[in-house]
Formats: C-alpha cells, sequence, structure tokens
C-alpha cells in the first residue's frame, strides 16, 4: 500500500470543530456546516485531536472527492480523518472489509457480493419484505397504543431481512443490535468499542465456521465455502453486513415517519398517490442525510478541488447532508417535497464505493412506509414533538424513540 506523508494541518480559529452541534430543526444539518458551505465549498474543519482536516460541501466538490481514485477510503493511510478514538481504535484494529479498501482489493471482495444485492434478486425479495412488514405492524398493533415505531417497527423489519438475507438467527438480534449500538456510538469509550468489537467477530467467526462444516444457500453460507475467502474475512464482511443492513434502514424508516408527520400534507399527498412512493423515499434520502458526520477520505497525491490545493496525506470528510441541499442542484433544496426528483442525491455515496445495498434499502423503505401511512391513516406522534430525542452522538443519525398512536 502507497502511503501518502501526513500533514498535521494548522488549525483556524475559526474553523468549525467536528462534530458539530445540531440546532434546532432535528431534519436540518448542524448550524456550523451549512454556514461552512455559504463560506465556500471547501473549508478547513478541526477535529478531536487537534488535527485539521477538509470539510466538502458542495454537491459537485462532493462528487468530485468521491468519484476520485485519488482520495481514498482506507483509514490506514497516515491523515485519514477519524471522528473520535472510539472510531480510530474500530477501524485501526479491525480487518479491513471492502468498505475501506481501493483498487484491485475493494473490487475483488466487492464483487463476491454483488450477485445478492442486484436489482432482480431484490425485487425478488419483495413479496417476503411485505409479510415481514405486514406483520410487524400486526404485532405494533396488537399491543395497542402508545407503541414506540422505533423499536416495534423500524427496527424489527431491516433486522428480520438482514438475518433472513445473510442466515444470522434473528433470536440473536437482541445480541447484534447491542453491540452494533456500542460501534455507532462516537461517545463510547476505547475499551467499550473493543470489546463490542471483539464479541461481535467472535460471534459471526462462530457462525461462519458452522456454515463452512454445515453449507447453506444463506449469503454467509455462500460466502464461507469460499475457498478464496479467508474466515478473517468472511466474519468482518458479516459483521459490516450485518450492522449496516438494519441501522441505517431501521433510522431512515423512523426518521422519515417522523418527517411526514411533521409535514402532514406531504403524508397526505403519498397516502392520495401510493405510485409516488418510490420517489418520496428517495427525497426523504436526501433531505434527512442520516449519514450525518460525512464520508472520510484521505488524499493520497495533491490535488486541486475547486481552486483549493489539498495536499497528500490530509483528511477530507465529505459532508453529504449539505451537499444534498446544495439549491444549485435542488432548488428550494430545505424544502421537503415527496414529488421532487431527488435521484441525485448521496445518501448511498458515489463513485466505486457507493453503498451496495442501496437496492435492498430502497425496497425496505417504499415497503414499509406505503403500508405504514396506508394501514395507519390516523397515525400521529403520542408525546410533545419537543420531548424526543435524537441520536446526535452516533454514526448514523435518527431518532432514539417515537411513540405512536393510531
Amino acid at each position: 500500500m502507497t502511503t501518502a506523508p501526513h500533514r498535521r494541518s494548522h488549525v483556524d480559529p475559526a474553523a468549525p470543530a467536528l462534530p458539530a452541534p445540531r440546532g434546532s430543526c432535528p431534519f436540518a444539518p448542524p448550524p456550523a456546516y451549512e454556514e461552512a458551505h455559504r463560506t465556500a465549498p471547501v473549508t478547513r474543519a478541526a477535529l478531536w485531536d487537534g488535527t485539521s482536516c477538509w470539510l466538502v460541501t458542495g454537491h459537485a466538490q462532493v462528487r468530485t472527492v468521491l468519484g476520485d481514485h485519488r482520495f481514498s477510503a482506507d483509514a490506514r493511510h497516515p491523515g485519514f480523518p477519524f471522528l473520535s478514538p472510539g472510531r480510530r481504535e474500530l477501524l485501526n484494529r479491525s480487518t479491513p472489509t471492502f468498505l475501506r479498501l481501493d483498487g484491485a482489493e475493494h473490487a475483488r471482495r466487492r464483487r463476491m457480493l454483488t450477485g445478492d444485492f442486484i436489482v432482480k434478486r431484490i425485487e425478488a425479495m419483495r413479496p417476503r419484505i411485505q409479510q415481514t412488514v405486514d406483520e410487524a405492524l400486526d404485532r405494533m398493533t396488537a399491543g395497542g397504543a402508545p407503541a414506540d415505531l422505533v423499536r416495534d417497527f423500524a427496527l424489527s423489519v431491516p433486522s428480520l431481512v438482514i438475518c433472513h438475507l445473510l442466515g444470522v438467527p434473528y433470536e440473536d438480534h437482541g445480541f447484534f443490535q447491542r453491540r452494533s449500538a456500542v460501534l455507532l456510538d462516537l461517545a463510547a469509550p476505547v475499551e467499550t468499542v473493543g470489546t463490542a468489537q471483539r464479541e461481535l467477530n467472535a460471534y459471526l467467526a462462530d457462525l461462519t465456521a458452522g456454515k463452512r462444516r454445515r453449507p447453506d444457500d444463506s449469503l454467509l453460507g455462500r460466502l464461507a465455502a469460499r475457498p478464496d475467502v479467508s474466515p478473517e474475512e468472511a466474519a468482518a464482511t458479516g459483521v459490516l453486513l450485518l450492522v449496516a443492513g438494519h441501522e441505517t434502514t431501521a433510522n431512515m424508516t423512523a426518521l422519515g415517519t417522523l418527517a411526514l408527520l411533521r409535514h402532514p400534507e406531504q403524508a397526505a399527498r403519498l397516502r392520495a398517490e401510493p405510485a409516488l412512493v418510490k420517489g418520496a423515499v428517495e427525497e426523504l434520502l436526501r433531505w434527512l442525510g442520516i449519514v450525518h458526520l460525512g464520508v472520510p477520505r484521505v488524499a493520497l497525491e495533491d490535488v486541486d478541488l475547486d481552486g483549493t490545493r489539498i495536499r497528500a496525506g490530509e483528511g477530507v470528510l465529505c459532508m453529504v447532508s449539505t451537499a444534498n441541499r446544495d439549491t444549485g442542484v435542488f432548488p428550494d433544496g430545505d424544502r421537503l417535497d415527496v414529488t421532487r426528483d431527488a435521484r441525485r442525491h448521496f445518501a448511498f455515496g458515489f463513485g466505486v464505493h457507493q453503498c451496495l445495498g442501496q437496492p435492498l434499502a430502497r425496497a425496505e423503505l417504499q415497503i414499509a412506509l406505503e403500508t405504514l401511512f396506508r394501514r395507519l391513516p390516523g397515525l400521529r406522534l403520542a408525546v410533545p414533538y419537543e420531548s424526543l430525542r435524537y441520536r446526535t452522538d452516533m454514526i448514523v443519525y435518527g431518532v432514539q424513540e417515537l411513540p405512536v398512536a393510531w
């Protein structure tokens, strides 16, 4: 691996500190990122460890960075911008997955999984996803109101789906959900992160070892049977897919529901025209930005980005939340509009590292939101809006609980 020189850059006292606190609107990007975007699409920002990185907030500039091989996703390169000591612990001590690799090795590992997430295969899963959604709603409504939409619906649906796809016993969902939460918590102590990581790795290693002895047709079963995949690779890939496969969709489902409840005219439009659901999901993905802390990269060589010289070894954070509201691409971008053409958003990233599971996430979100608002036309918050708490210290943003009635 070619290593670029690490440049410890001077931190401007006026540069925003990362991660920046959120403002009064839980749906909007943090004010510091919005202010940085108004200043310039490429600005300096300060990291927790006293170093600085480049904050990229414009749509065109984010697209350039994420699509340029001169910016690496590999956290082993000096200068990679870690957002907390726990994140540095997690990424430096774990077996790299394709998410944190570049070039031929990234392509090789990603190709092993693409067949499981192609659109045709996901479309064939829609009846099962619909059944999972309906059964989750049946259980939630049978329990009576109020119910916590996060726990009883938004989290259970993608957990069940990803367990089925990977071949993970759903009865273990409490185990992996608790440890997933630790891995995504910026405030978690380094020791706690390390323990959660080791326990999840051991769980997936044991599961894949069992599938190696007794092959099955699950994703992990097929991965474990490949002679070109080491046990460490299989376990690390399993952890990545298990964590990402339920956390992101769960948080988008709950936060998307809240956004529609706070914009009843948009929810009414969706109920009246169910065919709008595909576009509505793209708009919610654009507008909400649950990847709220940025997509990290490090420059491998000197790059001129929109007139700013980024040196080899300097870290970059691509703020998809501000890029997704860039008015040059999305007119009146701060407004939620389920009829908007929002397809140029970066909710799933861009370039060779864009999210492998996006067809599955889209299908789950479309089915979950359409079914929820169709079956429960009286859905409403069961607590004051102002009392809700949010996952501000987590890698994946969302709402902590969402008490609802119907």
